[in-house]
């Protein structure tokens, strides 16, 4: 982290830094140029004024124009010349007198139909050199003449070059100083956090009454107050965490012994009753049914004990017909639901459902269960198993009482009854739910409850897997 925030800091300085030294050296560059361009522009325009004052009066003694135009020329470019500016006259668009330069520069092309008023200012590379070129014609009478002005500025540009070398050496020297003064504090800043870094080091590895050593006022020390805090109620925590695990496992480890002790006895009945004389396909149909829930009574408490040894048992999820998986949960709840004259309503839009068919078994009856001691005679409870978001979901609601935000907090906890007397006159233990979730948890899905009072609860099963 000192490291990442050192070259983080670092790096954002150079950028602002060397930003600014490259903007404030373009700025110079540009002022200048500027400044060589408006110098280039008024002698631009003062040569050519005076060219052709001066051959308005050689015209004015007789010499022709054209003889006029070159005896001032040599004159002016012998001047000029000294002043690192090259003077050319060209007469539509062809150069005149180009012996005297060509020999020492390449010139470029003169633009074309340009206005009398007109001035053209570009930068041209010359010999290796960088010029100022401005291109205008000379005043009427004699504007069939153009007058190109180039004016030397390579040792602006050179100037800029060397201010630009000094800033970034002057640069690197103040980063280098930076550097080290910024490695000096971070060190200093980072010491408490390192300490602290070591500290929760040691209470990960499990030394939960390692605390840190608490001097002065400031903020870090602030922080460190807080961080031993933090300990401490982690330590508080994790006693708490280690009582309830231990709560949990025996209850796991009771709910499964009450769950075993009985089932030799409902197995033995079973029997029993085959052997009573009735119509031979009503005892078969009784008999075979209670077997088949003994034996599923008997795989739900050999996986609650395996669940109990092992306590992160993965459940044994296969391919489920919803039309079987539904079909069950009827029969397991159409006599009681008759009884109460409540009616139950089952729709699922998908065929097939990975999951454990006992655990999923008994976590339905139980969801309908709870539904059908909610509801009163002539309720309504709905079981629908449709996809939504693209996760299968399986959705049971009731019209019955329906309950308070305070009791739908706890519904899932261990013994906990919405109505106490209710439930133990129906047999109920507080169970239910609490096994449902977990269920629901090995299943890898959302089990998630809302509900109103005087409209109903509606559970909802996500799988998200």
């Amino acid at each position: 982290m000192k490291i990442k925030t050192f070259l983080f800091t670092l790096m954002l300085f150079l950028l602002f830094f060397y930003s600014g030294i490259i903007l404030i050296s373009a700025m110079t560059l540009i002022s200048n140029l500027e400044s060589s361009k408006d110098r280039s522009l008024r002698e631009h325009y003062f040569i050519a004024s005076s060219y052709a004052k001066d051959l308005n009066a050689l015209e004015n003694r007789g010499l022709s124009i054209d003889n006029g135009v070159e005896s001032l020329y040599h004159s002016y470019f012998n001047f000029y010349s000294k002043q690192k500016v090259i003077l050319t006259i060209s007469k539509e668009n062809k150069q005149l007198y180009a012996d005297l330069i060509e020999e020492l520069y390449e010139l470029p092309e003169i633009p074309k139909n340009i206005q009398t008023s007109e001035r053209l200012v570009s930068i041209e590379k010359l010999a290796d050199k960088e010029y100022i070129r401005v291109v205008g014609t000379l005043p009427a009478p004699y504007n069939s003449y153009t007058l190109a002005y180039y004016y030397n500025v390579s040792d602006v540009i050179s100037s800029w070059n060397k201010m630009t070398v000094t800033l970034f050496l002057i640069g690197m020297l103040i980063c280098g100083f930076l550097a080290v003064s910024l490695l000096f504090v971070l060190n200093r800043v980072f010491k408490p956090l390192q300490l602290i870094s070591s500290t929760s080091k040691s209470i990960a590895n499990g030394q939960y009454g390692k605390r840190i050593e608490v001097n002065g006022d400031d903020e870090l020390a602030e922080m460190a107050q807080s961080f031993n805090h933090m300990a401490e109620e982690i330590q508080s925590q994790m006693q708490q965490l280690a009582i309830a695990a231990e709560q949990k496992q025996q209850f796991v480890d009771n709910l499964a012994h009450e769950l075993r002790t009985p089932l030799t006895s409902i197995y033995g009945y079973a029997e029993y009753i085959q052997k009573i004389v009735r119509t031979e396909e009503d005892r078969i149909f009784a008999t075979n049914y209670i077997m088949s829930e003994c034996r599923r009574l008997q795989n739900i408490a050999n996986r609650l004990l395996e669940m109990a040894t092992l306590r992160t048992s993965v459940s044994e999820r296969k391919k489920v017909e919803m039309s079987e998986l539904i079909h069950d949960v009827e029969q397991s709840l159409s006599m009681k639901a008759k009884k109460k004259q409540i009616e139950i309503s089952y729709e699922y839009y998908f065929n097939t459902l990975f999951c454990d068919a006992d655990l999923m078994h008994i976590l339905l009856v139980n969801l309908i269960d709870n539904a059908l001691k909610a509801c009163s005679s002539g309720g309504l409870i709905t079981l629908n198993a449709y996809i939504e978001n693209e996760h299968k979901v399986i959705v049971v609601q009731d019209n019955g009482k329906g309950m308070s935000k305070e009791h739908l907090n706890h519904i899932t906890e261990a013994f906990y009854r919405v109505d106490s007397s209710r439930s133990r006159s129906a047999g109920g233990a507080g169970l239910g739910l609490t096994l449902c979730k977990q269920i629901a948890v090995n299943h890898e899905a959302e089990l998630n409850f809302s509900s109103e009072i005087g409209k109903g609860t509606t559970a909802k099963l996500i799988f998200t897997s």
